[in-house]
């Protein structure tokens, strides 16, 4: 199992969060910012917008490594965090392209005997796999004063393994949001759905007028592990959803099998996915957003599935959020509209003075909202300035994440062993791109799934 106690306690449901978002996102783009400062002395200091302090020490002539398999404007605006780090404490820090399954990636790297000094690891199964290991390092006292400060019980606990603290949750996503190219849906009269039920006759009416209602990433697996976590959380309930999450119910389980059969009624429509099933399987996740919001009133697609962060790729487009690209909460297909967060951990690998002092700062407000005033992000820290967020969209999807406490469901398949929820071209992100490839073989995907997922559980 890859669930301590204390994360079993975490998961529960936003029901409060997605009343939130439904009334939030459709507000318009608000420009804001916040500003730094440096102390003098042998330690630096920030104030912020919150009136948060954070002292660092001075750390001339130190060097770190940084890995993450952040890519484009997401790495680039962790950089300006980085570089904030950097002038504060006068460290000199690099940040290292990872690739996934990143404990692959350091695995390599701790073999050849250059271990980066901090990882940035997105799924709390990766943790467990790293201290398992004996890579990573418990948190120092300053950056645990940090995190209890910052963070709501929930959010220490998933970065918990057994007892200690090993990761601090830098950055999270609401994975519950689909995204939409709001000329397309004006001429074709189509409106927002609140059902899955209206969503199906919203893609109806839209592709009717001539457009492809889905762009769907199929070349990278972890958004179709998204669309079926949304349809399975909100179709078979919490419950279910945490037994399956922990392999205490087999893929084989009817409730699999009804989820699989409701996302057959996009996935199986090969005029609803942009490209079709073999064009999907080619387009990547960026991709997939851009050619959603590309062309104007006649782009390869009307709609999008994925969490906030997508607002960072729409911004690669002329689109702007709040008047061209709209959004609305991923409709219910049961009786409560899913809530689906996920999240990437800062996790030490060296247990230095200069690696302590990044995590420290990682779990600072300053360093979130210096990252929250660049667009796509999302920070569970509960003392982040909402005025940090660049706009009313962003801003209302993280005073919901953070007004929702410890009340909220962690994404499935970042819960799982990486060998099956996390590995590209293998376990839970293989067997969903060959569903989408033959979306009537339910059957036998999850005998798939299953097998892939006692293998790794190891039960």
């Amino acid at each position: 199992m890859r669930s301590t106690s204390s994360t079993i306690r975490t998961r529960r449901t936003v029901k409060a969060a997605a009343g939130i978002l439904a009334g939030a996102l459709a507000l318009s783009l608000t420009a804001c910012g916040s500003d730094d400062d440096k102390g003098d002395g042998g330690e630096s200091t920030g104030t912020k917008g919150t009136g948060s302090t954070l002292t660092l020490p001075k750390l001339n002539g130190t060097t770190l490594e940084v890995a993450a398999v952040w890519t484009g404007p997401e790495q680039a605006n962790f950089k300006k965090v980085l570089a904030e780090f950097e002038k504060r404490t006068g460290a000199k820090v690099t940040f290292v392209p990872a690739q996934d399954p990143i404990i692959n990636f350091l695995g390599s790297k701790i073999a050849g005997g250059q271990p980066p000094d901090v990882a940035m690891l997105p799924q709390p199964g990766a943790i467990k796999q790293a201290v398992e290991k004996k890579w990573a390092k418990p948190l120092g006292a300053e950056a645990l004063k940090e995190l209890r400060k910052n963070y709501s019980q929930g959010w220490q606990d998933i970065g918990k393994v057994g007892t200690e603290q090993y990761g601090v949750y830098y950055k999270a996503a609401n994975k519950s949001l689909v995204w939409y190219n709001a000329k397309v849906f004006e001429n074709a009269g189509a409106s927002e759905p609140k059902t899955w039920d209206e969503l199906l006759t919203t893609a109806q009416t839209v592709y009717d007028s001539g457009v492809t209602p889905f762009s769907i990433p199929g070349a990278d697996g972890w958004p179709l592990t998204d669309w079926f976590e949304n349809v399975y959380l909100s179709q078979a309930g919490p419950e279910k959803y945490d037994q399956l999450a922990k392999h205490e119910i087999k893929w084989t389980d009817p409730s699999v099998k009804e989820a699989l059969t409701t996302l057959a009624q996009i996935w199986g429509k090969k005029d609803y996915v942009a490209g079709g099933a073999d064009g999907a399987l080619q387009t990547q996740f960026p991709n997939s957003v851009t050619q959603t919001f590309t062309g104007s009133d006649q782009p390869k697609a009307a709609m999008v599935y994925e969490g906030d962060f997508v607002q960072v790729n729409i911004a690669q487009t002329d689109a702007k959020i709040g008047t061209d690209a709209k959004v609305f909460p991923f409709p219910k297909v049961g009786d409560t509209a899913p809530v689906v967060s996920g999240g990437d951990a800062a996790v030490v690998l060296k247990d230095s003075k200069g690696a302590q002092a990044l995590a420290t700062f990682l779990a600072s407000p300053d360093a979130a909202e210096i990252q929250a005033k660049l667009g796509g992000y999302l920070s569970p820290n509960k003392n982040v300035d909402p005025a940090a967020y660049p706009n009313d969209v962003q801003r209302k999807i993280a005073e919901a994440l953070v007004a929702a406490g410890d009340d909220f469901r962690f994404d499935m398949s970042d819960q799982a062993p990486q060998a099956f929820g996390g590995t590209p071209g293998k376990g839970e992100w293989k067997d969903l791109q060959d569903f989408l490839k033959n979306p009537t073989d339910v059957a036998g995907i999850q005998a798939k799934l299953e097998s892939d997922a006692a293998a790794a559980y190891g039960n």
